[in-house]
């Protein structure tokens, strides 16, 4: 998993939350601006898993930002996919380009080489010309473009409950079971029979 500088932390945090919740290891990388990030939306100034998720994380391994001979820079490291939670437009650009010169976009590049799931979640809006060209090759390459834009036929009344559904998706991208109400069914719709379009 890794965290880069675009708005949408809380996604982040619960992300974590969610995946160390079920008994998955998680590499953690977090760029510069991702730390920035973390600090400003979310007071995490003393960057580890445990300050991240908000209490212990023991299946929670911190690498560095520019340690390109780190364990996930190399195909042989099993993983099951990755996740960057939020993406920031300059880590899609330089996932399209193939460019891999920190862990994330090597550890990006070695997903997608590898045939395993890559999951960009970008937060940003709007979206011009070149973010769009960049997802479209990065899809084309196989990776997901999963946009941070939750759904709203289940009626949320939190920003918690608007969060869950975005990282319910991710999680299920990812495979991981989870129990965030995310699902549609016709229960779901409110008395008008309205649903999701």
């Amino acid at each position: 998993m890794a965290i880069t500088g675009a708005s949408g932390a809380v996604y982040a945090r619960r992300l974590a939350q969610c995946l160390l919740g079920s008994d998955v290891c998680v590499h953690l990388v977090v760029s510069p601006h991702g730390a920035r990030i973390l600090a400003d939306e979310l007071g995490v100034t003393n960057l580890s898993p445990e300050a991240l998720v908000g209490g212990p994380a023991p299946q929670a391994v911190l690498h560095q930002h520019r340690d390109v001979g780190a364990l996930l820079a190399s195909g042989s490291f099993l993983t099951d996919g990755m996740v960057i939670c939020p993406c920031s437009s300059n880590t899609l650009a330089a996932i399209a380009a193939g460019t891999a010169d920190n862990l994330i976009t090597r550890a990006a590049l070695v997903t997608l080489k590898e045939a395993r799931r890559l999951v960009l979640v970008p937060r940003e809006m709007p979206l011009g010309q070149i973010e769009l060209a960049n997802m479209l090759r990065v899809s084309q390459a196989g990776g997901i473009i999963c946009p941070a834009c939750p759904g709203f036929y289940l009626r949320p009344q939190t920003v918690a409950e608007l969060v869950d559904f975005v990282v319910g998706r991710v999680l299920d991208l990812l495979r991981v079971p989870h129990v965030l109400r995310t699902r549609w069914s016709p229960g779901a719709a409110d008395s008008s029979g309205s649903g999701p379009e």
